[in-house]
């Protein structure tokens, strides 16, 4: 099923996706169907997503009733609401970072496991919103990605459970500012303990840049357009993935070039923090060119300006402006 998180006529609500793709209201859905939770549907979708199997159940049964008789309740089109992104407010947004096998030759050196970095949550925002740019941000681009939602607290998971600790799947388009990037990175002499001389230290050439403000600036990140539950998506990485720009294609590729797998990042994750429901996993870019050379780091949204859009097999398509703020 596909699940939103929405507002319309004033408030927010959570809902249920057609398969013409309008939208519903949860609570107004289960009064219509006279299906309910045990304890009821929660308004929000954490709390829905913690509810457990029981709600799950009358969800799923609730979807069902929906779908074979969509006119026994109020349907919103979707020039009638705003999409928020499916979970607003998760604790974290856990990304992966040159985490595709295609362009594997581009990494000179690097680590032998993924590499997560984080976003926060008022990064967030959801399809037909708006990337904010301003002079300062210099080059921001788009990254079309996989995004996973954690169903239930994960804590040192093994990789052969882990998908038993997705809920589902939804877009990422992880913007990203090289230009802060390149502001921000440090290139200095690390202080290390001496190997073989106790209480003596040397010094180690090092870069490092820290993701604060190139990759987590307000909008930079576009989730959505809803949260496809896990068992609509038979395998994870035989997925399309698109990006377009102005309508042109920028890039295609599948997520059977992702290097490392979700059960494998969800393993290594939860070895060093715990995953929460809610939490979103991103699994990094589509970075196949199209068959035109273009590549996502030609498109410069703060000088060419949207849309662009990201469309994944199976999840849909979500869209974002470019507006220019002073």
């Amino acid at each position: 099923m596909k699940l939103v998180s929405f507002r319309a006529e004033g408030s927010d609500r959570i809902g249920l996706v057609t398969t013409d793709e309008r939208i519903c209201d949860l609570a107004q859905a289960a009064v219509a169907f006279g299906i309910d939770a045990p304890v009821g549907f929660p308004a929000n979708m954490i709390a829905l997503i913690e509810a457990g199997s029981d709600t799950h159940a009358a969800l799923s049964r609730l979807n069902a009733a929906l779908q074979d008789d969509p006119q026994r309740v109020r349907l919103f089109e979707r020039s009638e609401i705003v999409l928020h992104p499916p979970v607003r407010r998760p604790s974290k947004i856990c990304c992966l970072a040159l985490n595709n096998s295609a362009n594997a030759d581009r990494i000179i050196s690097g680590p032998k496991h993924p590499a997560i970095f984080t976003k926060p949550s008022s990064a967030l925002m959801g399809d037909l919103g708006a990337l904010q740019v301003r002079e300062e941000y210099g080059r921001v681009h788009p990254e079309p990605e996989l995004a996973v939602v954690i169903g239930k607290e994960a804590r040192d998971v093994a990789a052969s459970d882990a998908l038993d600790y997705v809920f589902g799947y939804t877009i990422h388009n992880d913007f990203t500012s090289p230009t802060m990037r390149g502001e921000d990175t440090f290139h200095y002499r690390a202080i290390h303990p001496k190997a073989g001389d106790p209480g003596a230290v040397e010094y180690v050439d090092t870069w490092v840049t820290y993701p604060g403000r190139y990759k987590s600036s307000d909008t930079f990140s576009a989730l959505g357009p809803w949260l496809v539950t896990r068992d609509e998506i038979a395998d994870p990485h035989d997925l399309t993935v698109q990006c377009f720009h102005q309508g042109r294609l920028v890039t295609e590729d599948n997520t059977e070039n992702l290097f490392y797998k979700v059960a494998q990042v969800i393993e290594f994750a939860s070895f060093y923090m715990t995953l929460l429901p809610g939490d979103v996993i991103s699994m990094g870019t589509a970075l196949r060119r199209s068959n035109g050379g273009m590549a996502v780091q030609n498109v410069d949204l703060a000088k060419l300006g949207g849309p662009v859009s990201v469309s994944i097999q199976g999840l849909g398509t979500l869209t974002t402006a470019v507006e220019h703020r002073s």
